[in-house]
């Protein structure tokens, strides 16, 4: 009886952390499609420029007279790449213990909580 329900715990922390990568790259899409687009937008003239005569002084003045669509890409480039590195991290050398606990606090809060817990039906569906 032990080994199962240590089993279905095992199973819902799995789904909590599968969970949190769907998010997190949600989040770079929807960061993307809506301050990366609106960035590349704001480089339009300059990409046009640098398609007839790509320099690096050309591109690096693109960006030094653009400072809001220079930051709006930094910061989907930013968080495309931290994301990157934090599920390549989990795959080649497991989820940090820090990270276990964490996720298995927050299932262990989920089912206290119940029905009411915005995740309960994704974590702890049977």
């Amino acid at each position: 009886m032990q080994d199962v329900v240590e089993s279905e715990f095992r199973q819902q922390v799995e789904r909590l952390h599968r969970l949190t990568v769907y998010m997190r790259w949600s989040m770079v899409v929807l960061l993307w499609l809506t301050v990366g687009l609106a960035s590349l937008w704001g480089f339009r003239y300059e990409v046009s420029l640098l398609k007839e005569h790509f320099t690096w002084a050309a591109l690096r003045y693109g960006i030094m007279f653009n400072r809001l669509p220079s930051l709006g890409l930094a910061f989907c480039i930013g968080l495309t790449l931290s994301v990157l590195y934090w599920q390549t991290r989990n795959i080649l050398w497991g989820r940090s213990p820090k990270w276990q606990q964490r996720l298995e606090k927050q299932v262990l809060r989920i089912r206290h909580q119940g029905a009411q817990h915005p995740l309960w039906h994704w974590v702890c569906r049977h």
